[in-house]
């Protein structure tokens, strides 16, 4: 089994958390070869895919609020954030569904990015952001407001308690927010906020993450729909289909067979309806 092959394995064994690591990767590895420019050593990202504060892009791309948080601008950048995604994703998951991880996930990197082009845009700022940090954080801080006090064990370091790690990496968000890269640390911070949010409705009765699955499950049920074939009904007047009494004997042996065919008859018209043969062949089986 060549890599290719186990990865795909790996996708379809997978869970959400899984596969939502390999489309950063594979995101990261397009825009290397798409929008990487090597002589400047940096990434030219199009505002059709990272999130502009002028209205020009937000506006004619509003599809940019999401799939920023599936770029990165470089590979220390990407693997800090898979590694943190990684951790925050298996904590997360021992409490809570799959499809409530992926619903944290986009509307946490939806509200972080509507958090983003507010401030820039009332503050008269251009400027442009990717990265799935913000999503990531809600996922930390989801699981951090839930159970604050779990132990996590970490290289040598040892047990130590989840709000601590959480508290650490707002804290040196805070710190650098004035020094460099203040829109990624504001929408780190926005993504936590909302992290904590989600949880609080959670504990309440409301789970916000349904409202990404409803869609998902809008456009599920559309495509299904269009594939499905208009003889689809063909069989609604018939009152006893022949193939459903077939597949209930598919594994049992002739003689077994025989008998049940003989039972239906009885029942549906009597001993009376058998012919001699039947009548024989139960005999024999009754001995």
């Amino acid at each position: 089994m060549n890599i290719f092959e186990d990865l795909k394995l790996q996708y379809k064994l997978g869970g959400i958390a899984f596969r939502l690591i390999l489309w950063n990767v594979g995101c990261f590895l397009i825009s290397l070869v798409f929008f990487y420019q090597f002589q400047a050593g940096v990434f030219n990202f199009p505002f059709w895919l990272a999130l502009k504060t002028t209205p020009a892009g937000f506006l004619i791309a509003p599809w940019t609020f999401l799939t920023y948080a599936f770029f990165h601008d470089g590979f220390m950048h990407l693997l800090f954030n898979m590694i943190v995604l990684n951790f925050s994703s298996q904590l997360f998951l021992t409490y809570f569904t799959q499809k409530q991880f992926l619903g944290l996930y986009f509307l946490a990197a939806i509200f972080a990015g509507l958090v983003f082009v507010g401030t820039y845009y009332f503050m008269n700022i251009s400027s442009g952001i990717v990265g799935a940090s913000a999503a990531i954080m809600a996922i930390l801080m989801a699981v951090t407001t839930y159970q604050p006090l779990m132990n996590v064990r970490l290289l040598l370091i040892g047990n130590v308690k989840l709000w601590y790690i959480t508290a650490v990496i707002l804290i040196l968000d805070l710190m650098q927010f004035r020094l460099s890269n203040t829109g990624g640390h504001l929408s780190h911070l926005s993504g936590a906020a909302f992290g904590f949010v989600f949880i609080k409705f959670l504990q309440n009765g409301t789970d916000l993450s349904k409202l990404v699955s409803a869609v998902i499950d809008f456009f599920a049920n559309l495509f299904n729909k269009s594939g499905k074939t208009p003889f689809k009904k063909v069989h609604k007047n018939y009152t006893k289909p022949v193939v459903k009494r077939e597949s209930k004997i598919v594994t049992k042996n002739k003689a077994q067979q025989q008998i049940d065919e003989i039972l239906d008859k009885i029942s549906q018209s009597g001993y009376d309806s058998l012919t001699k043969e039947e009548k024989e062949f139960l005999f024999k089986v009754g001995k």
